[in-house]
């Protein structure tokens, strides 16, 4: 039985010495695929307050420059999910990325865009699918 709601999910593409953040996902749905930190947004937020919640709840960063820079659509059938998810990049300058939730992560690991792990989560497939490239 489908859920029939579309849920509104934000991605944050950290930056650091031109890589980005991911972390291993598990317990979730899209458990052992790596993907941005992020989380749903919730009830009157901003998109730069929920990515600067969802960071500092998910790895325990700081971070700053947050800004919006493109959506995708994710439909994911197997799992009876559907999301839009609203991908915002940061910078975050110091710290070292730590797993507060070991519940939903694995690891933290920081990866060159033209070296991604296998496998992503399907909303990271769809971004890398539409052409983004992190500026």
């Amino acid at each position: 039985m489908s859920e029939e709601v579309v849920r509104v999910g934000v991605g944050v593409i950290i930056m650091r010495d031109e890589k980005v953040l991911l972390h291993k996902r598990k317990g979730a749905h899209g458990s052992g695929h790596w993907s941005f930190p992020g989380g749903h947004l919730e009830w009157m937020e901003t998109w730069e307050e929920c990515a600067a919640r969802e960071t500092k709840e998910e790895c325990g960063l700081d971070i700053e420059n947050i800004r919006f820079d493109t959506a995708t659509n994710d439909k994911m059938p197997n799992e009876d999910k559907h999301y839009i998810t609203i991908y915002m990049i940061a910078d975050a300058p110091a710290g070292d990325p730590q797993i507060m939730e070991p519940d939903k992560c694995e690891c933290w690991e920081w990866f060159e865009w033209d070296n991604l792990p296998e496998p992503l989560f399907i909303p990271l497939q769809n971004l890398i699918k539409s052409g983004f490239r992190p500026k």
